[in-house]
């Protein structure tokens, strides 16, 4: 039967990366063939066993000590049979570790930055895989703002496709930041396939971009440091934003923003020539480059200067005039270069996997005047994603549960059918269908 089938090939699993694409799809259809089907019946194993199971650690559990004592007294006097509320649920797990160094061990580095390392861990209260990301602390300075802006901002963002924060560990030398374990990221996936991804994977990865980037700007956060690494993709095929260590809320009163906030090659024009009254526009030309990185398997712009970076830029997009890009006719560091006057190619010719919906949603991403530049909740009603369906609309922000509606619950849920329907024959299709009553 179907079932039988699906079940031995399940007991057969390998680890198998999730970077299965472009031509390696060819020495490896079977694997990712397998890939597939596990997917689908890791989904059906984890709706049906653990459809209440919470997805996600709670910020900060520790309660003040008289509300504990009156806890306690409430348990004293209840009945033995009743089982524990919430409230003391939360309280013993707070007991036994949570905001506690020693809650969690050390798997191994996973990289360094100037400020922090990161380490693959495990917690003792769920073994469950996290990242450990160790901000080293200055006594003459204390925590650096980066790590102040990332814990500040991520402890209100709840989404399915932005990181999750689960704990946070202070000591008298380091912060400790507690991540979900993701098993790759974007530029390690482009690595593993030998930059030639599917059309398709690039269309749902940036679906899932474009979904967490909207949840921030909704809450006026611009992100401000779009790169490959920082979008960090499991094994289901998730792809989430990471490393808000530059992002700052928008509506913080300040009067100026420091222009040195984006990795060079994503950085949009308006920042290279020294705005600093940028807002969400600024994420989104990285959102344009980052999808050309995706269907090309090269950066867009892969400037070792500020001069150089513009160079690329205007040699491809044209270099602006006041029709393009109103006002740059007065700035002063634009006409200090010096620029030959470049005309506007085709992308089509640059970008020629892209069909005419992703060459239009590319053209809109990478607009000089930020005012005409695409939003993000645009970019994700632009035709390129039709062939997703409308029900991907739909999904909550949030994956709190696994309860679904029909045929999409979760971004992982609905993604895997996506795959799931793109690989496999239609009688095949029809007979899992059928099995899981969709």
């Amino acid at each position: 039967s179907l079932k039988g089938m699906l079940r031995n090939i399940n007991q057969g699993k390998r680890s198998i990366e999730v970077a299965i694409d472009g031509f390696s799809f060819i020495y490896k259809a079977f694997l990712t063939d397998l890939f597939m089907i596990n997917s689908v019946i890791g989904w059906i194993i984890k709706s049906s066993c653990h459809s209440n199971k919470r997805m996600s650690l709670p910020m900060d559990i520790r309660l003040p000590p008289e509300f504990l004592k009156k806890l306690q007294l409430e348990s004293e006097n209840a009945p033995l049979c009743k089982p524990p509320s919430r409230m003391s649920r939360r309280a013993s797990l707070s007991d036994i570790g949570f905001g506690k160094l020693e809650t969690y061990v050390k798997l191994g580095k996973l990289g360094e930055g100037t400020y922090a390392t990161v380490f693959k861990g495990r917690s003792k209260l769920t073994e469950n895989l996290v990242a450990l990301k160790e901000i080293r602390l200055e006594h003459e300075e204390g925590a650096p703002c980066t790590a102040i802006r990332e814990v500040s901002l991520l402890k209100n963002l709840k989404h399915a496709n932005i990181v999750t924060l689960h704990d946070i560990i202070h000591t008298d030398r380091c912060l400790t930041l507690v991540f979900e374990y993701l098993d790759s990221d974007l530029k390690q996936y482009l690595d593993n396939c030998g930059n030639l991804m599917s059309m398709h994977n690039v269309k749902i990865f940036m679906f899932q971009l474009l979904r967490g980037l909207s949840y921030c700007h909704k809450r006026k956060i611009l992100h401000r440091d779009l790169k490959p690494q920082n979008l960090l993709i499991n094994d289901k095929g998730e792809l989430k934003l990471a490393d808000f260590g530059l992002a700052r809320a928008k509506s913080v009163p300040t009067k100026t923003y420091s222009n040195e906030v984006v990795t060079l090659w994503y950085r949009p024009p308006d920042v290279l020539l020294g705005s600093t009254e940028y807002s969400t526009p600024i994420d989104m030309w990285g959102v344009g480059c980052i999808l050309y990185e995706m269907a090309t398997g090269r950066p867009m712009f892969p400037g070792a200067t500020v001069k150089e970076e513009l160079h690329l830029i205007f040699r491809l997009l044209g270099t602006p005039t006041e029709d393009t890009w109103p006002g740059i006719s007065s700035n002063e560091e634009f006409r200090s270069y010096l620029f030959p006057q470049y005309r506007p190619q085709a992308l089509i010719n640059h970008v020629p996997r892209l069909d005419t919906e992703g060459i239009d949603l590319l053209s809109a991403l990478l607009l000089y005047d930020t005012r005409s530049r695409i939003s993000s909740e645009a970019a994700l009603r632009h035709p390129y994603f039709l062939s997703l369906g409308d029900n991907i609309h739909n999904l909550a922000d949030s994956k709190t549960d696994t309860q679904t509606s029909q045929f999409s619950t979760s971004m992982y849920v609905y993604l895997h059918y996506l795959f799931f329907f793109y690989y496999f024959p239609p009688y095949f299709i029809k007979d899992v269908c059928l099995s899981l009553n969709v």
